[in-house]
């Protein structure tokens, strides 16, 4: 299998929090979390499906890369409640 990187399923921007001077996507907070092969030849990119089969085209790919952090979860822990529980019973395999 190729390397595993992480993709957001992002929410709407929150109107309560919006910084005037913010960018538009700073505001949006993960909805869900899902682990993705890299896409081929790209270890840089997250390929076309989630490994709970969700198209990866609408959601960004996260700085965190479970490769860089040996013995810990394949997600960042401060998005440990919003986990996809298919993704996590793949990466649990």
């Amino acid at each position: 299998m190729s390397e595993i990187v992480v993709v957001y399923e992002l929410d709407q921007p929150a109107a309560a929090h919006t910084a005037p001077d913010s960018a538009p996507d700073e505001q949006r907070l993960p909805r869900r979390v899902h682990a993705v092969p890299t896409a081929p030849g790209r270890p840089d990119a997250a390929g076309p499906r989630t490994l709970c089969g969700k198209d990866t085209f609408a959601m960004e790919l996260a700085r965190w890369r479970p490769s860089d952090y040996p013995g810990t979860r394949w997600y960042p822990a401060e998005y440990a409640s919003v986990v996809c529980p298919d993704c996590d019973a793949v990466m649990e395999i």
